[in-house]
């Protein structure tokens, strides 16, 4: 089952494709820092933006380039859950450790509606599955009832969490903790997440600071509890201000900032708005660099 941290990684672009040679040197770093797996192709990664073929081709190559060192757990959701198999089976083909299967966005399935797409989804997989629940984005609420249904389903093995609600978390954790791991999908719950049975974080900080979420996360596994709430409270900042305007506007825009990219990403999405705030977004990226996280 999952557990650690889990970047969310950003897909670099260069005159409208994706740009490998800056994505190579991500996976390095993140590797080098000691995450547990990759995400690609996840919202972060501006998986609306791919066509399928960038989509099958950003997983393959990051299977290979990754080669083993971490997990691969690659986004392969969508409201359809015809096309949700298609995206999974060539996933699992290409050699994934696992696949995230976000929540039906537009469709506003019922708590029946979101059971059956994701067992089905679960049923054509031959990795472990790992659901995401993001209703700010999507429009519906995975409960945990429905939850503890999926949890008996072969394969459903984990749920990235990112409802912003510690309650309905803590419900989940109470009722499927024994056969499914939690993970936070919000960078700023992850410490109370694992003090409630969480056991990690699927991270889009992680992306410039992985060593740091990484430190996060082991302190508390380790009972360093000071020591992990020094690092929550060191970036409680960039938490916020990572979210200014919509994932992943601001996290592209400092990747940029700090050389690891271009600042390219794809319509709809927009540059981040020059303005007070994102200056204040990347002078305390600056602090966090000087006091040595990364």
């Amino acid at each position: 089952m999952f557990q650690g941290v889990y970047t969310a990684i950003i897909t670099p672009f260069k005159n409208g494709k994706i740009d490998y040679d800056s994505y190579f040197k991500l996976l390095e770093k993140q590797i080098k820092a000691g995450v547990n797996g990759i995400v690609p192709c996840g919202t972060t990664g501006e998986s609306p933006t791919l066509s399928h073929v960038e989509h099958a081709e950003l997983i393959r190559e990051t299977v290979k380039a990754v080669a083993n060192k971490v997990q691969v757990i690659a986004g392969t959701g969508s409201n359809s859950t015809l096309e949700a198999i298609e995206l999974t089976e060539a996933a699992c083909k290409d050699g994934v450790d696992g696949i995230l299967s976000v929540n039906p966005y537009y469709n506003k399935p019922t708590q029946e509606g979101l059971f059956l797409h994701f067992k089905e989804i679960a049923e054509h997989s031959s990795v472990p599955v790992m659901l995401y629940n993001i209703p700010g984005r999507t429009g519906v609420n995975v409960l945990p009832e429905t939850v503890l249904r999926l949890s008996e389903v072969k394969n459903i093995r984990s749920m990235k969490e990112a409802t912003g609600d510690l309650g309905q978390m803590a419900k989940l954790i109470s009722l499927v903790g024994h056969k499914m791991t939690v993970l936070s999908g919000d960078d700023n719950l992850t410490l109370p997440l694992l003090a409630i049975g969480g056991v990690g974080v699927v991270s889009v900080i992680s992306n410039l600071f992985p060593k740091a979420m990484v430190g996060l996360v082991q302190n508390f596994h380790d009972g360093k509890v000071a020591e992990a709430r020094k690092i929550h409270y060191d970036f409680i900042e960039v938490f916020a201000l990572a979210f200014m305007e919509t994932n992943p506007i601001p996290i592209k825009a400092a990747m940029h900032w700090f050389g690891h990219c271009s600042p390219e990403i794809r319509l709809p999405m927009t540059p981040l708005t020059q303005n007070d705030t994102s200056a204040k977004f990347k002078k305390v990226l600056e602090g966090l660099k000087e006091k040595g996280y990364e």
